[in-house]
């Protein structure tokens, strides 16, 4: 991020007098299957799209809380290509920004607000769903104060630091009448979608044995994701919680109990609130099992799962794109897809088709993944097995 974003993170923070909430990121494209959670269980399933079109030329309007390097470098860009939404309005703490976007993306000024002024979104009938792109600590309020105002929502990933504050969001959202996505953008995502498809259709026979891993070398140590107010944790919330869904997702079965270690701190002065590279284990219902890393200190980006009858992986597994796959009888073949707009595109027409969202994007399945990341934490900090619940 860069030091004007955060600049101005540590100003409206200051400013407002807040703990902290927290920031994630996006997902992915099209393709013809879409995979939805049987509600009890978590797991995946597979089952083919709709095919009602959305509504004719109609875009909803979207408003993004938060304009720092992913809002400014993949959101909006993105919107720019999109056919079931648009960027209608903007929420920051930086009048230099509002300006500069009004003039960018031809906002108009009543649509742009700041943290103060936020609330009075619930009167602007051009906005249809708030996205909030803010650091983790930050999601509960801004979710719940979205739903207040009769907007659906989209929550960056990690959904929040605690269940206890997903289930605040969800519950939010619930009474509000207004659907919840957290930003799964993945889900969405061609060659994604097909290594579920692998998986769960045993197409290599059973799986047996899953590497999923993320992790890249941290810039600034200065930045919120080394906060743990802030983050909730290093990267293990931040890029670790993409390793947990790889292996979730290549499966479509949750993880009976985890084992989990921090590795040394080779930069302590620098790694002072939060880990610095850790490692857990998943058992699965099956008998598979995982194997996953993550860290700020090395880059690691990949997904492979060993079956009876060969194997399938992708690498890169886990960034913005292009992904790349292969299997043991070749590569896989998939289109390229701007994930961003994917991911957008796809939750804004279930939501102009009336339709309810898939589990494995609502804010259920965030809730599920925090729980699992704390538990890895638990795991780590005990040196336990930690038997999770189904």
């Amino acid at each position: 991020m860069k030091e004007q974003d955060l600049n101005s993170r540590r100003t409206f923070l200051r400013n407002l007098g807040m703990g902290a909430s927290a920031l994630s990121l996006p997902l992915a494209g099209y393709a013809n299957n879409q995979f939805a959670q049987n509600e009890s269980s978590g797991i995946y399933s597979l089952l083919t799209n709709n095919k009602n079109p959305a509504q004719p030329n109609k875009k909803l309007g979207i408003a993004l809380v938060g304009l720092g390097y992913y809002s400014a470098n993949l959101l909006a860009p993105a919107l720019q290509q999109t056919q079931n939404c648009r960027l209608a309005g903007i929420v920051t703490g930086t009048p230099s920004k509002a300006d500069e976007w009004m003039k960018k993306y031809n906002i108009p000024k009543e649509n742009v607000y700041d943290y103060k002024t936020f609330d009075r979104i619930i009167d602007n009938k051009d906005i249809d769903v708030v996205y909030v792109v803010l650091p983790n600590s930050m999601h509960e309020e801004y979710v719940v104060r979205a739903a207040q105002a009769g907007k659906h929502v989209i929550c960056e990933k990690p959904m929040a630091i605690t269940p206890k504050a997903c289930q605040n969001m969800i519950d939010a959202c619930k009474k509000a009448n207004k659907q919840l996505a957290i930003g799964y953008r993945l889900h969405y995502e061609p060659f994604t979608k097909e290594v579920m498809r692998l998986g769960q259709e045993k197409v290599f026979g059973a799986v047996k044995f899953i590497e999923s891993s993320d992790g890249f070398r941290i810039g600034d140590p200065t930045q919120w994701r080394m906060k743990k107010a802030m983050a909730g944790g290093g990267p293990l919330m931040d890029v670790g919680i993409y390793a947990v869904q790889g292996t979730r997702y290549v499966t479509g079965e949750e993880p009976i109990s985890v084992t989990a270690q921090f590795s040394p701190k080779t930069e302590p002065d620098k790694f002072k609130e939060v880990e610095e590279t850790m490692f857990w284990q998943f058992q699965f219902p099956s008998g598979a099992v995982s194997n996953s890393t993550t860290s700020y200190t090395a880059g690691v980006e990949r997904l492979r799962a060993s079956c009876e009858k060969g194997w399938f992986e992708l690498s890169p597994a886990f960034g913005y794109g292009p992904l790349k796959g292969m299997t043991s009888k070749g590569p896989i073949e998939q289109p390229v897809v701007n994930h961003q707009a994917a991911h957008m595109d796809g939750v804004c027409k279930d939501l102009l088709d009336g339709k309810k969202l898939p589990n494995h994007v609502t804010g259920e399945e965030g809730l599920r993944d925090t729980r699992l990341l704390q538990a890895i934490y638990q795991a780590a900090e005990t040196g336990r097995k930690i038997n999770l619940k189904a």
